[in-house]
């Protein structure tokens, strides 16, 4: 069966990656991501299943607050 990319994990996380100039709050990560897929729909447990799937693989990271996207160690 095949699942659209806007549905996937992988692909809703891209779009919170691409939110993610600069460190957000969660409440504003979610009201940017929905604005910016326009009609298509997201619901709220999608949209935190994406953020524990990237916080899994070290894409994001939880500080202060703050959602923001991991620093590669130098």
């Amino acid at each position: 069966k095949h699942l659209p990319e806007t549905r996937s994990l992988v692909g809703i996380g891209a779009e919170i990656l691409g939110q993610l100039q600069e460190p957000r709050a969660v409440s504003e990560l979610w009201e940017r991501v929905r604005r910016a897929r326009g009609a298509m729909p997201l619901s709220y447990d999608a949209f935190v299943l994406s953020l524990t799937f990237l916080h899994m693989v070290f894409a994001i990271e939880h500080t202060a607050g703050l959602i923001q996207i991991t620093q590669p160690d130098r």
